[in-house]
């Protein structure tokens, strides 16, 4: 087994764990066996063999698709922009995106590249002899005031003062905190949660451009239908929109899902098939199991949502396993449930398959046998 550290009861909340989480080498891919070498296996050998495949197919991603590379290019065009002295308010970021798309993911996966990035050019400790932390996640909650977002804030960095002082000298230490070790990107994940038009989201919304103004840092905001909640507006009135700074000072990017009514998108929905198929353990995969056979499938049940088809392949694959089946077939994914947007979704799609109205694969691709 490898050393690599478990990182399933991990919390990004608290640097310790963000830490862990960006520092952990990358996960080693059990060796691909044929039914002999499994059968082969002592019983303790098996158990250990099959736990790996587990732990493998639970964490198949990220994935490095089209989204997520144009998300990445996009996230270092703003980050790197914001190198302004402290008397210049930085650009921020608002990943706006439907549920289901890979957006806190792909955000995660981006702050692990940034973290590693300032650590290797800036070292682990700054020149005040402070823990070097670049950067800061707080994850809200639909109850999030002023003094919760300060004390999340100081729950990251664990400060003892989180529990006992007043809101603003929450604020005042976690401006401190973010002073101190050097914080360059904070990360506001499930932003959508607070109700913009409510008397204590206008707070928090206040609360933010102070962030922005005072923290010398990158703020990026990650939600659902953000701009539908009065994020970029403030809440205000549409004819003040224009007026809003948060509007003027933010730059709203997005993750679309997967589409297939274009050559273009038929062949990014096949290639990001053929590179999961890849990364499958099992006994019995070939080339092909999913981007020839499944694909039409595969999409109809994700509707091209990449969060949907990756619970639905992991899912597979542990069936596959657990039953001896040893690889992903229709038959076998039928009995595996995936999300309930996707299920709902899923029989319009379906009729348009099979009627021939709709198909996933590019021309010249052989149809499934």
């Amino acid at each position: 087994m490898s050393a690599r550290p478990s990182l399933a009861c991990a919390t990004l909340s608290r640097k310790e764990d963000f830490r862990a989480f960006a520092d952990a080498p990358r996960r080693r891919r059990p060796d691909p066996l044929t039914r002999g070498q499994l059968a082969a296996l002592s019983p303790s050998a098996r158990a250990e063999y099959d736990l790996g495949r587990r732990e493998w197919h639970a964490n198949l991603g990220p994935l490095r698709t089209p989204q997520l590379a144009a998300l990445h290019e996009d996230l270092w065009d703003i980050v790197d922009s914001n190198l302004q002295d402290g008397d210049k308010a930085k650009g921020a970021v608002a990943v706006d995106a439907f549920p289901g798309l890979g957006k806190t993911t792909a955000v995660l996966a981006f702050a692990r590249e940034f973290h590693r990035r300032e650590i290797a050019e800036h070292g682990a400790f700054t020149a005040q002899g402070h823990e070097r932390w670049p950067v800061c996640r707080v994850g809200l909650t639909g109850n999030t005031g002023m003094k919760d977002l300060n004390r999340a804030m100081l729950e990251f960095f664990g400060h003892p003062g989180r529990q006992t002082s007043t809101a603003t000298q929450l604020g005042l230490q976690a401006l401190d905190c973010v002073l101190s070790c050097e914080v360059r990107l904070l990360i506001l994940d499930d932003l959508h949660f607070l109700k913009w038009r409510r008397t204590s989201s206008i707070e928090v919304s206040n609360h933010l451009k102070w962030i922005a103004n005072e923290f010398p840092v990158t703020l990026l905001k990650v939600g659902v239908g953000l701009a539908d909640k009065g994020l970029f507006s403030e809440g205000e009135a549409l004819g003040e929109t224009a007026l809003a700074q948060t509007g003027r000072r933010t730059t709203r990017l997005d993750m679309p899902p997967f589409t297939v009514d274009t050559e273009q998108g038929r062949l990014q929905w096949r290639q990001l098939l053929l590179a999961l198929e890849q990364r499958l353990v099992l006994t019995d995969t070939y080339h092909g199991m999913l981007a020839d056979d499944l694909s039409d499938y595969l999409f109809t049940r994700s509707t091209g949502h990449i969060g949907s088809l990756m619970t639905l392949v992991n899912r597979g694959c542990q069936r596959a396993q657990r039953t001896g089946t040893e690889r992903l077939t229709r038959d076998l994914l039928d009995q595996v449930r995936n999300d309930e947007a996707a299920e709902q979704a899923r029989r319009e799609l379906e009729y348009a398959f099979c009627a021939g109205k709709a198909t996933s694969r590019p021309h010249g691709v052989r149809t499934p046998t």
